[in-house]
Protein backbone atom coordinates (compact mmCIF):
# COMPACT_ATOMS: atom_id res chain seq x y z
CA UNK A 1 0.00 0.00 0.00
CA UNK A 2 3.20 2.27 0.93
CA UNK A 3 4.89 1.24 -1.54
CA UNK A 4 1.78 1.67 -4.35
CA UNK A 5 1.56 5.86 -2.91
CA UNK A 6 5.03 6.21 -3.45
CA UNK A 7 4.87 5.34 -6.85
CA UNK A 8 2.37 7.07 -7.22
CA UNK A 9 3.88 10.15 -6.08
CA UNK A 10 7.06 9.80 -7.69
CA UNK A 11 4.31 9.58 -10.68
CA UNK A 12 3.02 12.82 -9.88
CA UNK A 13 6.55 14.36 -9.45
CA UNK A 14 7.86 13.25 -12.74
CA UNK A 15 4.33 14.87 -14.55
CA UNK A 16 5.17 17.96 -12.81
CA UNK A 17 8.76 17.97 -13.41
CA UNK A 18 8.09 17.05 -17.27
CA UNK A 19 5.60 19.93 -17.47
CA UNK A 20 7.76 22.70 -16.23
CA UNK A 21 11.11 21.41 -18.43
CA UNK A 22 9.22 20.60 -21.54
CA UNK A 23 8.97 23.59 -23.80
CA UNK A 24 5.57 24.56 -24.51
CA UNK A 25 5.36 27.07 -27.20
CA UNK A 26 2.13 27.68 -29.60
CA UNK A 27 2.74 27.87 -33.93
CA UNK A 28 3.56 30.60 -35.35
CA UNK A 29 0.66 31.39 -37.69
CA UNK A 30 0.25 33.86 -40.39
CA UNK A 31 -0.72 37.35 -38.79
CA UNK A 32 -4.55 38.72 -38.92
CA UNK A 33 -4.30 42.36 -40.04
CA UNK A 34 -4.74 43.48 -36.60
CA UNK A 35 -1.55 42.91 -33.92
CA UNK A 36 -2.25 43.05 -30.10
CA UNK A 37 1.53 43.48 -28.74
CA UNK A 38 1.12 42.63 -24.93
CA UNK A 39 3.07 45.38 -22.23
CA UNK A 40 5.94 44.89 -20.64
CA UNK A 41 8.09 46.90 -18.57
CA UNK A 42 8.96 50.62 -19.44
CA UNK A 43 12.36 52.66 -17.78
CA UNK A 44 11.90 56.14 -18.40
CA UNK A 45 9.92 56.22 -21.64
CA UNK A 46 12.39 53.21 -22.80
CA UNK A 47 10.98 49.53 -23.60
CA UNK A 48 12.34 47.52 -21.71
CA UNK A 49 14.67 44.31 -23.29
CA UNK A 50 11.47 42.61 -22.69
CA UNK A 51 9.12 44.67 -24.25
CA UNK A 52 11.38 45.81 -27.05
CA UNK A 53 11.69 42.54 -28.20
CA UNK A 54 8.26 42.16 -28.96
CA UNK A 55 8.11 45.53 -30.48
CA UNK A 56 10.37 44.73 -32.61
CA UNK A 57 9.12 41.53 -33.44
CA UNK A 58 5.97 43.59 -34.38
CA UNK A 59 7.93 45.61 -36.51
CA UNK A 60 8.96 42.78 -38.46
CA UNK A 61 5.21 41.71 -39.33
CA UNK A 62 4.17 44.91 -40.06
CA UNK A 63 7.41 45.63 -42.61
CA UNK A 64 6.42 42.06 -44.05
CA UNK A 65 3.04 43.41 -45.37
CA UNK A 66 -0.45 42.88 -44.61
CA UNK A 67 -0.72 44.25 -41.01
CA UNK A 68 -3.38 47.35 -40.71
CA UNK A 69 -3.48 48.22 -37.08
CA UNK A 70 -1.00 47.58 -34.26
CA UNK A 71 -2.43 48.21 -30.55
CA UNK A 72 -0.12 48.02 -28.20
CA UNK A 73 -1.27 47.81 -24.28
CA UNK A 74 -0.22 48.50 -20.92
CA UNK A 75 -0.76 51.53 -18.58
CA UNK A 76 1.53 53.22 -16.26
CA UNK A 77 2.78 51.93 -12.33
CA UNK A 78 1.52 54.85 -10.10
CA UNK A 79 3.73 58.05 -10.20
CA UNK A 80 4.80 57.36 -12.88
CA UNK A 81 4.42 59.77 -16.44
CA UNK A 82 5.25 57.52 -18.76
CA UNK A 83 2.28 54.17 -19.95
CA UNK A 84 4.49 51.20 -21.96
CA UNK A 85 1.17 51.37 -24.32
CA UNK A 86 2.21 55.07 -25.17
CA UNK A 87 5.60 54.26 -25.11
CA UNK A 88 5.57 51.34 -27.41
CA UNK A 89 3.32 53.31 -30.05
CA UNK A 90 6.23 56.02 -29.89
CA UNK A 91 9.47 53.25 -30.27
CA UNK A 92 7.01 51.61 -33.37
CA UNK A 93 6.50 55.45 -34.97
CA UNK A 94 10.08 56.16 -34.94
CA UNK A 95 11.03 52.98 -36.89
CA UNK A 96 8.61 54.35 -39.27
CA UNK A 97 5.34 53.09 -38.33
CA UNK A 98 2.67 55.41 -39.26
CA UNK A 99 0.68 56.61 -36.67
CA UNK A 100 -2.87 56.20 -38.55
CA UNK A 101 -1.96 52.09 -38.02
CA UNK A 102 -1.01 52.34 -34.45
CA UNK A 103 -3.15 52.52 -30.95
CA UNK A 104 -2.18 52.96 -27.59
CA UNK A 105 -4.01 50.90 -25.08
CA UNK A 106 -2.88 52.82 -21.71
CA UNK A 107 -4.99 51.29 -18.89
CA UNK A 108 -4.09 47.30 -18.39
CA UNK A 109 -2.07 45.99 -15.60
CA UNK A 110 -2.76 41.89 -16.23
CA UNK A 111 -2.64 39.98 -19.59
CA UNK A 112 -6.66 39.35 -19.05
CA UNK A 113 -6.60 43.60 -19.15
CA UNK A 114 -3.85 43.88 -21.99
CA UNK A 115 -6.74 42.57 -24.24
CA UNK A 116 -9.83 43.83 -22.74
CA UNK A 117 -9.05 47.05 -23.42
CA UNK A 118 -7.48 46.52 -26.45
CA UNK A 119 -10.88 45.05 -27.78
CA UNK A 120 -12.12 48.72 -26.98
CA UNK A 121 -10.52 49.95 -29.62
CA UNK A 122 -10.95 47.83 -32.43
CA UNK A 123 -13.90 46.87 -34.26
CA UNK A 124 -16.31 44.47 -33.02
CA UNK A 125 -15.21 40.95 -34.01
CA UNK A 126 -12.15 42.22 -35.11
CA UNK A 127 -9.76 39.24 -35.35
CA UNK A 128 -6.19 39.74 -33.96
CA UNK A 129 -3.33 38.20 -33.39
CA UNK A 130 -0.91 38.09 -30.04
CA UNK A 131 2.43 39.23 -30.36
CA UNK A 132 3.87 38.50 -26.53
CA UNK A 133 7.76 36.06 -26.21
CA UNK A 134 7.04 32.47 -26.74
CA UNK A 135 7.26 31.75 -22.87
CA UNK A 136 3.70 34.03 -22.24
CA UNK A 137 2.03 32.85 -25.56
CA UNK A 138 0.38 30.20 -24.42
CA UNK A 139 -1.21 31.42 -21.53
CA UNK A 140 -2.05 34.80 -23.41
CA UNK A 141 -3.54 32.72 -26.44
CA UNK A 142 -5.85 30.65 -24.12
CA UNK A 143 -7.01 33.86 -22.62
CA UNK A 144 -7.81 35.60 -25.78
CA UNK A 145 -9.92 33.00 -27.32
CA UNK A 146 -11.54 32.48 -24.12
CA UNK A 147 -12.93 36.15 -24.38
CA UNK A 148 -14.43 35.28 -27.42
CA UNK A 149 -11.78 36.45 -30.09
CA UNK A 150 -10.81 35.33 -33.31
CA UNK A 151 -7.01 34.74 -32.12
CA UNK A 152 -3.97 33.08 -33.02
CA UNK A 153 0.04 34.09 -31.84
CA UNK A 154 2.79 35.12 -33.28
CA UNK A 155 5.47 35.17 -30.76
CA UNK A 156 8.59 36.70 -30.75
CA UNK A 157 11.84 35.11 -29.01
CA UNK A 158 12.88 36.28 -25.31
CA UNK A 159 15.16 38.77 -24.40
CA UNK A 160 18.73 37.48 -23.83
CA UNK A 161 18.63 37.96 -20.31
CA UNK A 162 14.91 36.20 -19.75
CA UNK A 163 15.70 34.67 -16.00
CA UNK A 164 14.69 31.10 -15.26
CA UNK A 165 12.63 32.50 -12.92
CA UNK A 166 10.64 34.26 -15.42
CA UNK A 167 10.10 30.44 -17.24
CA UNK A 168 8.51 28.72 -14.25
CA UNK A 169 6.75 31.70 -12.97
CA UNK A 170 4.83 32.43 -16.65
CA UNK A 171 4.33 28.32 -16.60
CA UNK A 172 3.21 28.30 -12.93
CA UNK A 173 0.87 31.21 -14.48
CA UNK A 174 -0.42 29.29 -17.04
CA UNK A 175 -1.02 26.01 -14.94
CA UNK A 176 -3.36 28.03 -12.43
CA UNK A 177 -5.27 29.32 -15.51
CA UNK A 178 -5.80 26.10 -16.65
CA UNK A 179 -6.55 24.52 -13.35
CA UNK A 180 -8.26 27.60 -11.74
CA UNK A 181 -8.62 30.89 -13.53
CA UNK A 182 -11.57 30.51 -16.10
CA UNK A 183 -14.71 31.61 -13.93
CA UNK A 184 -12.04 34.43 -12.48
CA UNK A 185 -11.17 35.45 -16.06
CA UNK A 186 -15.14 35.63 -17.29
CA UNK A 187 -15.98 37.93 -14.03
CA UNK A 188 -13.24 40.01 -15.09
CA UNK A 189 -14.20 40.44 -18.14
CA UNK A 190 -18.08 41.25 -17.02
CA UNK A 191 -16.43 43.61 -14.15
CA UNK A 192 -14.74 45.17 -17.47
CA UNK A 193 -17.05 45.37 -19.78
CA UNK A 194 -19.39 47.56 -17.09
CA UNK A 195 -16.90 49.70 -16.39
CA UNK A 196 -17.08 52.94 -18.80
CA UNK A 197 -14.82 53.35 -21.20
CA UNK A 198 -11.82 56.23 -20.79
Amino acid sequence: MFGRFLRGLALLALAVAAFFLWPLRVPEERPHPTLVVLGAAQYAGRPSPAFQVRLDHALELYRAGGIHTIVVTGGRQEGDPYTEGGVGVSYLKHKGVPARALRAEERSRTTAQNLNYAARLLPPHAAITVVTDYVHAPRALAMARDMGFTANANPSPLWPSASLRYRLRERLAWAAYLLLDYEGLREENQRLSQRPPG
